[in-house]
């Protein structure tokens, strides 16, 4: 559909300078909460600046649409209201009609917001934008916060602002606008949060409002640590002086906990030295301000990309025993290190360990203080949301629950949905115990559903292949090397007791795999045929025996 501009809002100026580039300019003043900017996909970029006076306020990369649009986003101009502000944009066509649509609005349009075809139906995805690592994961004044990198502009990397949204359930989420807006020391890269509930750092008020804390890089300029701080929860004010100065280019990513036997926090930090090194180091201090190094542990190097950027760091008993617990360091990639921390020190016991066998999971954070005691996990989920004139991209995982667990390799970290998310649960087709053969009837046939969750118990026998048919995408699990594959993903999924235990969550985007309790996670992003809405199981060459079968359609997490 195409949508057309309108409004001119000031009288436009060019400016010629001296390296030969040009810009536009106009002068408005400030009447409403939002100046609309339209967006092209794919139209050639402009850099937009806001001045107040002769501050630049705001300024961000936008493929500026002309005189069609795909979508609009939105600025947040309502702190300048009562004020004239200055937008230049730069090397405009002499005829473009790009300033014409620059209205300002109070309420933005969300009509069609969270109904696209595009959009997943139980796995957050920005309102409008490009969306990458979450960030900053607390528990807050009753509520889940999640932060995530975010381009408000446009629905390709760049801009990094820290986005915000916010939960009663870890299910539905409620969009906020941003908390982290770009600054003279850089763009907003990841980092995470804190509740100072001691008020530690001082940033509380006279001890009688508790501050919730974030940390984030600025990044591409200086590549200082900064901190920021909020006792309501959503507005959001940065210290004027870094916590930490630039250790090397691209060092990034602080992630902050209280350890409480030795009553300080700790900040991990990613750094890249010499020769392509990566390596996690620790600091440690009383009130988040004052930082001292305490010590540093090497990953991988180069394309090795273990301990690579976006740590993790948390400590988890095994087999929920609390009297033995152990400490996990992550990466980016998922990969984790096992071991023993004494406040400045972490010892690894194991390493290189895999706990994520999918396609485009990255960056995941958990929750610090999550009310009752568990550590939940969201990642980042390279989804291919952008398709044609679509105003978002990339979404989050469902939230999980981790836990440490003995096999027989050893301790092992797991994941499992967490329970909230039963809540979803609509239509359900139960399944009892029913012998699988080559050739025989679909036993899922009379399920389909968008949008889903299979809960299946599986006893393969004689079977050589067990297929599991997800809306045209199929699950092939391979009885004798136990080798799931899917859309030619692939993860060694050990038989336990002789059973096969699978649980997916399935969703416009993708589907989400945990075998065996959890032991094995699989997301795969991919773009279902939305015609398509049938499941169905079948074995090859022997028989199976299909235990149980529970299958339920979920609801829109955007729902009421």
């Amino acid at each position: 559909m195409k949508r057309t501009l309108m409004l001119l809002i000031g009288v436009l100026t060019f400016v010629f300078h001296a390296n030969g580039q040009t810009s536009g300019t106009q002068t408005f003043y400030v009447s409403h909460r939002y100046l609309k900017i339209p967006v092209k996909n794919g139209a050639p970029k402009r850099n937009v600046e806001l001045w107040l006076n002769n501050e630049k306020v705001r300024w961000f990369d936008v493929e500026l649409a002309d005189s069609v649009y795909d979508w609009i986003a939105y600025l947040d101009i309502e702190k300048w209201k009562g004020q004239s502000l200055k937008l230049s944009i730069s090397n405009p066509d002499r005829n473009s009609q790009g300033f014409n649509s620059f209205e300002q609005v109070d309420l933005q349009d969300d009509n069609a917001v969270y109904t696209e075809k595009e959009r997943g139906q139980i796995h957050f995805s920005p309102k409008r934008g490009w969306l990458n690592d979450p960030n900053g994961l607390v528990f807050f004044k009753g509520q889940y916060h999640l932060f995530f990198q975010h381009n408000p502009y446009g629905t390709s990397w760049g801009n990094m602002h820290w986005g915000h949204a916010v939960s009663s359930d870890l299910i539905h989420w409620k969009e906020l606008g941003e908390a982290l807006y770009p600054d003279e020391s850089g763009v907003m890269f990841s980092g995470g949060a804190v509740v100072d509930t001691k008020n530690s750092s001082g940033l509380g008020n006279n001890n009688l409002m508790v501050p919730m804390v974030l940390f984030y890089t600025a990044a591409e300029q200086s590549w200082k640590q900064g901190l920021a701080y909020s006792l309501d929860g959503k507005e959001f004010k940065k210290l004027p002086n870094h916590i930490l100065d630039k250790i090397s280019t691209g060092n990034r990513d602080p992630k902050v906990i209280w350890h409480r036997p030795s009553a300080r926090w700790v900040l991990t930090l990613y750094v890249e030295e010499e020769h392509g090194q990566h390596s996690m180091h620790l600091f440690t201090s009383k009130d988040m301000k004052t930082w001292e190094f305490a010590s540093k542990v090497y990953g991988g190097k180069g394309n090795d990309r273990y301990l690579f950027e976006c740590p993790e760091f948390f400590e988890l008993a095994v087999d929920d025993d609390p009297k033995q617990k152990k400490w996990i360091l992550t990466g980016a990639n998922s990969q984790y290190a096992i071991g023993s921390f004494d406040g400045k020190k972490f010892t690894p016991e194991a390493e290189r360990l895999f706990s994520q066998y999918g396609r485009d999971y990255y960056a995941a954070q958990t929750f610090s203080n999550e009310p009752l005691g568990r550590r939940i996990e969201v990642g980042w989920w390279r989804t291919h949301t952008n398709q044609g004139a679509t105003a978002f991209n990339q979404s989050m995982s469902i939230p999980m629950e981790l836990k440490l667990k003995t096999t027989e390799k050893g301790i092992r970290l797991f994941r499992e949905p967490v329970a909230e998310l039963q809540n979803l649960r609509k239509d359900q087709l139960h399944i009892g115990q029913i012998s699988l053969k080559a050739g025989k009837l679909n036993q899922l046939q009379h399920f389909s559903g968008d949008v889903a969750e299979l809960k299946l118990l599986i006893t393969p026998k004689s079977a050589r292949n067990i297929q599991i048919n997800v809306r045209g995408l199929v699950m092939n699990y391979n009885v004798a090397t136990e080798e799931m594959v899917v859309d030619n993903v692939r993860a060694i999924v050990p038989l336990r007791d002789g059973k096969l235990v699978l649980r997916l969550f399935v969703d416009r985007t993708g589907l989400e795999l945990f075998a065996q309790n959890g032991e094995i996670y699989m997301p795969i992003n991919y773009n279902f045929d939305h015609n398509n809405l049938q499941y169905g199981i079948s074995v090859s060459n022997g028989q199976a025996v299909l235990d149980q079968a529970d299958l339920y359609t979920l609801k829109s997490i955007w729902s009421d």
